[in-house]
């Protein structure tokens, strides 16, 4: 066999266990292809990134649209023949095919028959944590989504979660929702509280992909790429390199407005002010407006002074953020659903709160800040009460949507009781700018490191999907081989070692009740070569169980919070978790009718005349990293006192260093083997660094 020969055929052997970027690398390193050969095989990697991305974004504003009562525009996202199924795993299949028939079915569930936003209804629609899962040809693609909704109006309040299995369809160059199957897992009045759907055990809901696939968001590629030079379709690498900035710039606004969610729990407040530009603003509502850094400060103290005091809860999800980079590639915008979770349990009160936010960014000197951040409370409601009996906030203000409909291409405009806000800037005119162009091979490695945002948050997520259904070889599956899994209590390294650390039977076929564990609101940083990663990621844990339970009742309507620190790495082809590290629980609940968290009270103090508890010396001598290794006091702080909160990176714009700073992995010290640059993978990047451009 000739030597070129050869090499090619090796080289293609080796691609085919690699991801679709490196296999592009790795082939055109020795086959003599044309430049312009080079440049169709880079289009369609960009194709297919921006795809993953849009399938996504599709279903995100699914939830935009909801919770404005637009249920028209929500059919509207839907193929002429596609469907939307209601269960059929606990009870009859309901199914509504084409977008006037769903919208119709959405709207008489969620709705109360009603279009548009009634001033005191609500239909919040929380739909986050994706797995998902291009197909080959890049023209259709699977995703599994949690789901949790809020919802009632006249009066009335229920709560609904469950899981959606759906399927996704390119139709002439536009992505369209082909079936959107929903899985109720519970459901329930806000005046009782809400249950396993049906009454009984809960089934596990049918995956689409693996513990290897959860790991390959975009599979290898089939065939030879479509032509699109400059010659014959317009398409250049400068036009390929402004689209791949986009996505890279796109990654950096979802870490800043994730970090700012993070500082907003814990009352951060000079954290919060660095990330805003000098001539910053913020807008709240119909309470007015903010300016400049001493003004979002004197916000920012409308919540009470710096920190978290005992008894207070100051959570603030952010779920379905959708982001939009502005030709020019200085001004951005991201919008999105925050819930909050609010509390001074040392005064037995507790709040929901729902509003929607739609920021605004400037780059300036290459760093991303916020510019604008606007954010629309839509309900407020006391937790014992809920919101069909308890609107402390009413609103009906709805910022404007980030573009036209993605499937229609029309503007979409409120409808009912809503009015739409913030479709103008508050500040000036953001200069464009022309980014200095690149070779092939950089552009090509800039687009590797977004395309590993998406397999971190992919397999991040589906680690989640795989604990809410009790499978081990899933959940200890997406580790990677040297992977390691634990806390500050100790770890298990390897995934051999992890898997002999669970019982080894095969995963239940049903559930008494589900622990969620989304794993969402990321702060991701890649590293330069776009084969490791760390992530820092929410994790919110809404539960059921058969009954609305009482408290220290495991599976009962109840929510906990939590953060995952991890490390990620591309392993033959695979994204898998490289470190898993989480917090123990910052909010303990109690039952459902004492506030969820609105009653929580310190635990009794240990009696010092008790004998001490045996130990498990079974399980802690299967740790391969202690406790005591890792000299960690016992974790002895429960809600309502303020557990302390770790950062592994410093503020993405100021790089002010966390009071509780920990940038490497935790057994790291002692383990110094366990560090990415010790195992042929580059250190990441910390958070100011990532956040600043190219």
């Amino acid at each position: 066999m000739p030597f070129r020969r050869r090499a090619t055929h090796t080289l293609a052997v080796i691609a085919r266990r690699a991801t679709p970027l490196w296999a592009v690398l790795l082939l055109a390193v020795a086959m003599p292809a044309r430049a312009d050969n080079a440049l169709d095989d880079f289009a369609r990697e960009v194709d297919r990134t921006e795809s993953l991305r849009a399938v996504l974004n599709l279903q995100r504003t699914y939830a935009h649209y909801a919770q404005a009562g637009l249920w028209n525009e929500v059919g509207a996202l839907f193929a002429p023949d596609g469907r939307l199924v209601f269960d059929g795993l606990i009870m009859p299949e309901q199914a509504a095919k084409g977008p006037a028939a769903i919208a119709a079915f959405l709207r008489t569930r969620y709705g109360g028959g009603y279009e548009g936003l009634k001033a005191d209804g609500l239909s919040t629609m929380m739909i986050d944590a994706p797995v998902a899962n291009l197909s080959p040809d890049g023209n259709s693609a699977k995703v599994r989504w949690e789901a949790w909704t809020f919802h009632g109006a006249g009066g009335q309040a229920r709560v609904e979660g469950g899981v959606f299995e759906n399927e996704y369809v390119r139709q002439g160059g536009v992505w369209k929702i082909a079936e959107a199957h929903y899985y109720p897992e519970f459901d329930g009045s806000y005046d009782t509280g809400w249950t396993n759907w049906g009454g009984g055990n809960l089934p596990v809901v049918p995956r689409h992909y693996t513990a290897d696939s959860a790991g390959i968001p975009i599979p290898p590629v089939i065939g030879a790429a479509p032509k699109s030079s400059a010659l014959e379709n317009g398409v250049t690498l400068a036009a390929l390199q402004k689209r791949v900035d986009r996505l890279n710039d796109e990654d950096r606004i979802r870490n800043l407005q994730s970090a700012y969610g993070f500082y907003q729990d814990r009352k951060m407040w000079d954290d919060v002010v660095d990330l805003f530009a000098d001539d910053g603003v913020v807008e709240v509502g119909a309470q007015g407006a903010w300016r400049d850094k001493a003004g979002v400060r004197r916000w920012l103290e409308t919540m009470g002074p710096a920190g978290l005091r005992h008894g207070q809860l100051n959570d603030r999800v952010q779920f379905d953020v959708t982001v939009e980079i502005a030709p020019g590639g200085n001004e951005a915008w991201a919008r999105g659903i925050e819930l909050g979770m609010l509390g001074e349990a040392d005064q037995e009160k507790g709040w929901w709160e729902v509003a929607t936010f739609r920021n605004r960014f400037v780059k300036e000197g290459g760093v991303w800040k916020v510019r604008e951040l606007r954010r629309f409370p839509l309900m407020k409601a006391d937790v014992f009460e809920g919101w069909g009996k308890s609107r402390i906030v009413a609103g009906v203000e709805m910022p404007a949507f980030l573009g036209p409909h993605p499937v229609t291409g029309k503007q979409v405009l409120p409808a009912g009781d809503a009015r739409m806000v913030a479709a103008s800037a508050l500040t000036g005119a953001i200069a464009k700018s022309e980014a200095a162009s690149v070779t092939l091979a950089e552009a090509r490695r800039r687009l590797a490191r977004s395309a590993a945002f998406d397999g971190v948050m992919n397999v991040s997520a589906a680690y989640g999907h795989f604990l809410d259904d009790e499978h081990p070889a899933g959940f200890i599956g997406v580790l990677a081989t040297k992977g390691f899994k634990g806390g500050r209590t100790g770890y298990y390294v390897t995934r051999a070692s992890n898997l002999k650390a669970r019982v080894q039977s095969e995963p239940p076929t049903t559930r008494q009740g589900i622990s969620y564990h989304w794993l969402i609101q990321p702060v991701v940083l890649i590293s330069d070569d776009g084969r490791s990663a760390t992530g820092r990621m929410r994790l919110f844990q809404p539960r059921t169980g058969k009954t609305v339970g009482k408290a220290g009742d495991f599976f009962a309507a109840s929510v906990l919070a939590s953060t995952y620190h991890d490390g990620y790495v591309l392993e033959d082809g695979v994204w898998r978790i490289w470190d898993l590290t989480v917090d123990g629980q910052y909010i303990r609940p109690v039952g459902f009718k004492d506030g969820i968290w609105a009653k929580s009270k310190d635990p009794a103090p240990p009696d010092p005349n008790a004998r001490p508890r045996a130990s498990a010396p079974s399980r802690a001598s299967r740790l391969d990293v202690t406790a005591e290794d890792l000299g960690a006091k016992p974790d002895t702080v429960q809600w309502p006192s303020i557990k302390p909160m770790w950062f592994g990176y410093t503020n993405p714009v100021s790089g002010r260093v966390p009071e509780l700073y920990q940038p490497d992995c935790v057994p790291c010290g002692i383990r110094p083997d366990l560090r990415f640059d010790k195992n042929g993978y580059q250190q990441p990047p910390d958070a100011p660094e990532a956040n600043r451009a190219p």
